[in-house]
């Protein structure tokens, strides 16, 4: 690659990469103080936070499906990523004006749809930008950053409830502003990658089956993300062994501080000894940390234990991203994140309903084993299948 070329692939993954801090920042002031408005000042209970995450996620993973595929057929990835951000932006912060759960539904439901919209070409985009040999680090570094993001909103809203504001609405009124942020940064920072040749758009245009080992793999994943319910139940249990409300967001941040530094070192393992022996060893912290979280009894365990969580996020979101494109060819490369994207978050809904009864009727302990369970058992999957996945034939290779 021409030093040039370099500079500017170098300069685009990381403008990408800012987008999804300020995003992340903007979404992660609400995230964490939504569990407790949920459940105290609105009166819903676990299975209503199960289904209005659940809910959210699925609608999401249909829409990377639609986003993915149209990106591949336009032949253009930017004004569907700019279009999913500004959505989101838009109606994330209206959740400071919520008067029941419904609402809040819709209002996740929306900004959801903005995600989906976004994700599938986002991150095509940014495969498109970078070479094989580098994509684990790419994606390492975007999931970083967007991590980053996840530290700096959390220590934000839990400085301005501590000092500045008397409650969550003014908190999330006031996300509008780094999501804003970050919308303008996409519009005026980040440019498209050159596409691949006219026969490779015309192959695009005519559509095409997914390679069959992408298939194996998306169908090892969505398993996988049947234990993977969502983190907002973490904070529940977090609230539960005595961690205090305005204390929420700091260990929410502290996570995510992990996520962040583990993030490129985790994208760079992927691509030094392989994405799926990162991924499965990703998937048994997930399963250790479950157990963990089944049994935790005080509030300075329940730290560690999310410090701990934090490193299967490190080991897989880049990997998995780097091995959904190393198995992709390159004018199928949007499907291909959409299917993925899609079969994961259609497993969430069931992951988070299912969770939220399972803890209403059998209590966290039995929840988190269960979950950790389910995680084992598409570990075993994936070790079994892993020799398909090794290395992208050459003419899958951009």
């Amino acid at each position: 690659m021409p030093a040039d070329s370099k500079v500017r692939t170098e300069r685009g993954v990381w403008i990408l990469g800012w987008v999804s801090f300020l995003t992340d920042v903007s979404s992660d002031m609400i995230y964490p103080l939504l569990p407790d408005f949920l459940t105290r000042t609105l009166k819903a209970g676990p299975a209503a936070l199960g289904i209005i995450e659940g809910v959210a996620e699925a609608t999401a993973s249909l829409m990377k499906m639609v986003s993915g595929w149209w990106s591949d057929r336009r032949g253009r990835r930017k004004p569907l990523v700019l279009a999913g951000y500004g959505i989101a932006s838009a109606v994330r912060p209206l959740v400071g004006l919520a008067s029941s759960w419904g609402q809040v539904l819709a209002i996740r439901f929306t900004d959801r749809v903005g995600k989906g919209i976004r994700t599938s070409p986002r991150d095509a985009l940014l495969a498109d930008m970078v070479p094989p040999e580098r994509r684990g680090r790419a994606f390492g570094l975007q999931r970083a950053m967007d991590n980053a993001g996840a530290v700096a909103g959390p220590l934000l809203a839990a400085f301005l409830l501590k000092y500045v504001l008397e409650d969550e609405r003014s908190v999330f009124l006031l996300a509008a502003i780094p999501g804003l942020a970050a919308v303008l940064l996409l519009i005026f920072g980040v440019k498209e990658a050159p596409r691949a040749s006219p026969e490779a758009s015309r192959a695009a245009a005519g559509s095409g089956p997914l390679p069959r080992r992408l298939k194996i793999a998306v169908v090892i994943f969505a398993v996988f993300a049947l234990a993977s319910s969502t983190d907002a139940f973490l904070l529940l249990r977090a609230r539960d062994v005595g961690i205090e409300l305005w204390q929420l967001p700091l260990l929410w941040a502290f996570f995510h501080a992990v996520k962040a530094a583990a993030g490129v070192p985790g994208g760079a393992l992927a691509d030094r000894i392989g994405r799926t022996r990162t991924i499965l060893l990703g998937w048994a912290v997930y399963a250790a940390a479950y157990l963990g979280f089944a049994f935790v009894s005080g509030a300075g365990a329940m730290w560690g234990l999310f410090a701990f969580y934090a490193l299967f996020y490190a080991l897989t979101e880049g990997a998995e991203r780097a091995l959904v494109a190393d198995l992709a060819p390159a004018h199928l490369r949007g499907k291909a994140f959409g299917t993925f994207h899609a079969a994961v978050g259609l497993a969430a809904l069931p992951a988070s309903v299912l969770f939220g009864i399972w803890w209403k009727i059998l209590g966290p302990r039995a929840a988190f084993l269960i979950g950790a369970a389910i995680a084992l058992l598409a570990t075993a999957a994936l070790f079994v299948f892993r020799a398909r996945f090794v290395a992208p034939p050459p003419e899958l290779e951009p």
